[in-house]
């Protein structure tokens, strides 16, 4: 079985292709016009041992809001369509991970039922050119598209850029146990027969 997805998304303000496998290598391709966002879907890749490509054009020339958002939304979307029916997986993932003084937690729920607890304090309103509060509407949208619970609890750190990298570390991890297959499970892994 297969689980990887290709989603497309061309609107006035970005244009993005996305590909995304479930089960890969920790591969990445990506290029978002947004460094910092970049930098962060790299992370998120290795840490979840996924294989993602990312080509997206936006007018970063306004900010780099729109493009970050849609990045979020096409990744949901993907990660939706490469896990089908959910058949065999854990669904439930969480991870602590530390970034020298900053430590992050996330925890998943493959339910749909999109829900995001976004419990974090960032520091400065920017590290480099990137909008901090970006992360939000990127996770937001993230667990919106991918119908999942999506628990995000930064339980310390003073430095932006380390919390953030803890943050998508954390994520790509957690998601990595929530996707992987679990032998034990015969079928749907819930009461009601379905996710």
């Amino acid at each position: 079985m297969t689980r990887n997805a290709t989603i497309t998304r061309k609107t006035n303000e970005t244009n993005i292709s996305l590909s995304f496998g479930v089960d890969g290598e920790g591969n990445s391709k990506i290029e978002t016009g947004v460094p910092f966002m970049t930098h962060m879907l790299d992370l998120f890749t290795k840490h979840g041992q996924f294989d993602t490509v990312i080509e997206a054009n936006g007018d970063i020339e306004v900010d780099d809001h729109h493009t970050t958002e849609d990045i979020g939304i096409c990744l949901g979307q993907a990660l939706v369509e490469a896990l089908g029916d959910k058949r065999g997986i854990k669904r439930y993932g969480s991870a602590f991970v530390p970034m020298d003084e900053a430590l992050a937690q996330v925890v998943v729920d493959l339910s749909n039922r999109p829900h995001l607890e976004f419990r974090a304090e960032l520091p400065s309103q920017k590290v480099g050119t990137f909008d901090t509060e970006l992360v939000h509407e990127f996770l937001w949208k993230l667990a919106l598209e991918a119908r999942m619970n999506l628990h995000v609890i930064v339980h310390y750190g003073h430095n932006t850029h380390h919390i953030i990298e803890a943050i998508f570390k954390a994520l790509g991890r957690a998601l990595d146990e929530a996707t992987t297959i679990d032998p034990r499970v015969k079928g749907i892994p819930s009461t009601k027969g379905m996710l």
